[in-house]
């Protein structure tokens, strides 16, 4: 069933007008270039698609487009995690009856679990995981916290309905390594720090979905697939560059990926929704240019050392 749920998928950034609704133009536009790219699949709506800060309706509408723009060509995954279980249930079983491979959620925000042992984390997922047949992809929590461990955790998680793999959000690898090995192979695992990409792979990850895949998909991908084929260094000549980049755009990332994607693609994502991104400062031209020729450069390098 998850056997095309692997490789390099971009976390989808939403397109938006100037107050803060999904801008349906730029969107099919965007979801051309990614899917056109040859991709292997897109992830919706969340931390960088902004989902938590749009209405239900609206994900909705953008969960509608995006599948129907595929129509099928690459794998979609959702993030339908919302304040409230009956929420994520609705936004689910919206995203099953829009025909795309899987869904996943984020952990309960807000009103943490007081009990150590995030029971109120496993029964929110529980109710999203049996509301569809769609595999299930929760997001990892960390190891902290878990009364009985995070290989504890991960057995619980095991025993929820559909459940196929999970997105870790963490730059903690030994995290990454005790859920791969803890799952004893079930879980389809997905890295989700980007300067992180290769690491990963060496835990287990069978794929990674990241920000900077919007910018970089093609030559995030070659990369990794190189790696994954032996060429270590490669993979460490380009992330070495790759994680320089990330850091110096971390602090205006919002305005960076604007700038950087107009110029590149010829699409404009539209700013963030505040008070995200509400203290990111515009770059100048030539520097987004800069830092985006530094990753292209940088990837035909290596390809064209692979050719010799």
């Amino acid at each position: 069933m998850n056997d095309k749920l692997k490789g390099v998928w971009p976390a989808m950034l939403t397109p938006l007008n100037e107050d803060g609704r999904p801008d349906m133009v730029q969107l099919e536009k965007w979801l051309d270039v990614l899917i056109s790219q040859g991709m292997d699949g897109l992830y919706l709506l969340g931390s960088t698609g902004q989902g938590f800060l749009l209405s239900e309706a609206d994900r909705k509408r953008v969960t509608e487009v995006s599948a129907a723009v595929n129509s099928g060509r690459i794998p979609i995954i959702v993030q339908v995690g919302s304040m409230t279980t009956n929420e994520s249930v609705r936004l689910a079983k919206h995203a099953e009856s829009c025909k795309v491979d899987g869904i996943s959620s984020v952990a309960p925000v807000y009103y943490g679990s007081s009990d150590g042992s995030s029971a109120m984390a496993l029964k929110h997922y529980e109710e999203i995981a049996k509301s569809t047949d769609l595999p299930f992809f929760p997001y990892q929590l960390g190891s902290t916290g878990f009364s009985d461990g995070l290989v504890g955790f991960v057995n619980k998680l095991l025993q929820l309905p559909n459940m196929a793999g999970m997105k870790l959000t963490t730059n903690n690898l030994l995290e990454i390594s005790t859920i791969s090995y803890s799952s004893r192979g079930r879980l389809t695992l997905f890295s989700g720090a980007d300067e992180l990409m290769c690491h990963a792979a060496l835990c287990g990850t069978s794929g990674a979905i990241g920000s900077f895949y919007n910018l970089f998909g093609p030559e995030c991908q070659f990369v990794r697939n190189s790696f994954l084929n032996g060429n270590v260094q490669l993979a460490t000549d380009f992330m070495l560059v790759f994680q320089e980049m990330i850091a110096e755009v971390l602090p205006n990332i919002w305005t960076f990926f604007r700038q950087a994607i107009q110029l590149r693609y010829a699409v404009d994502i539209g700013p963030s929704i505040p008070p995200v991104g509400n203290t990111n400062k515009p770059w100048k031209e030539e520097k987004v240019q800069a830092l985006v020729e530094l990753i292209i450069d940088a990837s035909r390098i290596k390809k064209n050392q692979l050719s010799k």
